[in-house]
């Protein structure tokens, strides 16, 4: 099988980026116009995703890796963990920020996963305070601050709600982060994130099953936006991602990976007409920044 250039990899990362963040755009649409129940949402979003990835690993060189996992009662408890715990989590909590706000906000607070990490690293002395590590920190809290209040104390210019659901999803992303290394070491990331996805969407179904819903009031446009955020905005989006590692960096992957939270703020301000002040900008700028931070210094983090 031949690797992909190095072209066709970084068309695949920027593509897989920019619809992981429109899709949370769309997602937000079908919320506001249409009174999607976000817990119907997430279940379709994660059992349709997660059966296609699945799929596609079977189609691959090495499908013997999407039922062997089962085999082992320690790694089956460890998926099980990282589906409801870690998928489902992140998920849920990603798509309540935006029904409780937008897109932007909820895309560029769990984006704060990353300094959660570090401070958990260093807290469990697995790493030492370095001066880039305080840097990204304060560039987090500045960058939260303005988004958040947009420069004023008098009162968040956020409703309470995307905050606290924002917020834990970042968590949500960070325990994701660190508690799926063990099993991506041994199993390919299709297969890891496949299951995760259906165990999340499974133990979900019985609060809110699929078949329950008024699909008699969905439109046209309706159904198109359902298929993005769910076949584009997560199931493309994070094979491309994957995909592009086979030519590209991890370093160059996680910075093109960026594009997401550029591209949720841009489309929920200039599509949804969302207000955005000057100083949410502002944040959203220190945000972004904090990110490439991340991403073009890798030596410390790829050690630990």
């Amino acid at each position: 099988m031949n690797r992909p250039t190095r072209r066709t990899g970084l068309f695949l990362v920027i593509t897989g980026a920019i619809f992981w963040g429109v899709g949370g755009t769309v997602a937000q649409k079908l919320f506001q116009q249409y009174a999607i129940d976000v817990n119907w949402l997430v279940t379709t979003r994660l059992l349709i995703a997660g059966f296609l990835l699945l799929t596609v690993q079977f189609f691959r060189t090495d499908r013997s890796q999407v039922f062997c996992i089962w085999k082992n009662r320690r790694t089956a408890v460890q998926l099980i963990i990282l589906g409801l715990l870690g998928m489902l989590a992140v998920q849920y909590t990603y798509m309540a920020s935006i029904k409780y706000g937008n897109a932007a906000v909820a895309t560029l607070l769990q984006y704060l996963a990353p300094v959660m990490i570090i401070i958990y690293l260093i807290l469990r002395k697995q790493t030492i305070l370095t001066r880039q590590d305080l840097l990204t920190v304060m560039l987090a809290l500045g960058g939260c601050f303005f988004l958040l209040t947009n420069g004023s104390i008098s009162g968040l210019s956020v409703p309470t709600l995307a905050i606290v659901w924002g917020v834990l999803s970042g968590l949500a992303l960070a325990f994701y982060t660190l508690y799926a290394v063990p099993l991506l070491a041994q199993y390919d990331s299709l297969v890891i994130v496949g299951w995760a996805m259906i165990i999340g969407g499974f133990a979900l179904s019985f609060i809110h099953p699929l078949w329950q819903m008024d699909f008699t009031c969905l439109t046209v446009e309706a159904y198109l936006y359902l298929v993005f955020v769910i076949i584009f905005g997560t199931m493309i989006a994070f094979w491309f991602y994957i995909e592009s590692l086979q030519s590209l960096s991890p370093k160059e992957t996680s910075l093109l990976g960026s594009l997401e939270p550029l591209a949720a703020v841009l489309t929920t301000v200039f599509w949804l007409k969302e207000p955005f002040g000057f100083f949410q900008w502002v944040g959203t700028t220190c945000i972004i920044g904090m990110i490439l931070l991340l991403a073009l210094n890798k030596k410390s983090s790829s050690k630990n």
